[in-house]
């Protein structure tokens, strides 16, 4: 059984910082490209952050450049979202996700990935 669990979430000021983890079990870790999503109330998913099988590669949206660093260890089967400088319209649920078919189809909008977690709340106070 594939599990994705977050944690790190919390409430932090704004330009606070804040690192997320993703720990994957039940898959090959290193074959899947995995993602940082989140979701604020009333809007859609967003992308925020994705990485190739690898490493080697990263995406980020253009409004997480900069203050956001996304990694991963595949020894330890889990991937990392470092958020710096947060602001309050960072607050909303964040979650990772995996897709063996690679980073490009995180990046597709909508897209249906095979594995998801729960998600983290992440709260930035004014």
């Amino acid at each position: 059984q594939v599990q994705l669990v977050e944690s790190g979430g919390g409430l932090v000021q704004s330009g606070g910082s804040l690192r997320l983890s993703c720990a994957a079990s039940g898959l090959t870790f290193g074959n899947y490209a995995m993602g940082w999503y989140r979701q604020a109330p009333g809007k859609e998913r967003e992308l925020v952050a994705a990485i190739s099988r690898g490493g080697s590669t990263a995406y980020y949206a253009d409004s997480m450049k900069g203050r956001f660093m996304i990694s991963r260890d595949n020894a330890q089967n889990t991937v990392y979202l470092q958020m710096n400088s947060l602001k309050p319209e960072d607050t909303a649920v964040y979650y990772c996700a995996a897709d063996a078919r690679g980073l490009d189809y995180l990046r597709i909008p909508g897209v249906d990935f095979p594995y998801r977690g729960q998600g983290t709340q992440v709260t930035v106070s004014s």
